[in-house]
């Protein structure tokens, strides 16, 4: 077995745990790759929520979606992932976050800590047994590391019985590279 790339590696977890008519989110639509894959996953029956701060971002998932056919499958709100307790009401599978700034767009724009914890809280809340949230780590940009060690803390103080916390990155890869965490639940529990 070779050693997979990040994102890779991402997108395996999530196509280990999700199967057709399931729910997802797409924290960080972005440029709408992760959005295109998870439709694709879900299915007709399935359903996708997408979120994303910045316009250019929302019109380029949508495009991308409507380019494959398969736009019915997901919802694209110009929202940030915070809101997710506001529109997300069913059982979610799986949830996908990539945290910094949207490539080739305003690098002052980033994902924020505090609004990044609130999403993944409350996506544990709605995530079923068994689900997974995976957050693909970009920290070599300003607020990058505080918003990297705020994450760590938050998930390292998760209780194991109820949730597996993974992190898996490439240690001696040259400026910052990006690092997966991943969040299995494993049952329901009060959160802190």
């Amino acid at each position: 077995m070779k050693l997979q790339r990040v994102i890779q590696y991402a997108q395996q977890l999530i196509k280990d745990t999700v199967e057709e008519g399931d729910t997802v989110v797409d924290a960080t639509a972005g440029n709408g790759h992760d959005t295109l894959f998870l439709a694709q996953l879900v299915g007709d029956e399935g359903q996708v929520y997408a979120f994303d701060v910045q316009k250019s971002a929302v019109d380029a998932t949508l495009h991308r979606l409507l380019d494959n056919g398969i736009e019915h499958r997901a919802l694209v709100l110009h929202r940030g992932h915070e809101e997710v307790a506001n529109y997300v009401h069913k059982p979610v599978a799986a949830a996908i976050f990539n945290l910094g700034y949207l490539p080739g767009s305003n690098h002052d724009i980033v994902t924020q800590p505090n609004t990044t914890i609130q999403a993944i809280e409350d996506l544990l809340k709605l995530l079923k047994i068994g689900g997974i949230i995976v957050l693909v780590i970009y920290h070599g940009h300003p607020g990058g590391k505080e918003e990297r060690d705020a994450v760590i803390e938050y998930v390292s103080q998760l209780p194991q019985k109820n949730v597996h916390v993974l992190k898996y990155e490439f240690l001696n890869q040259q400026n910052d590279p990006p690092f997966v965490i991943a969040l299995e639940k494993m049952k329901d529990y009060p959160l802190i």
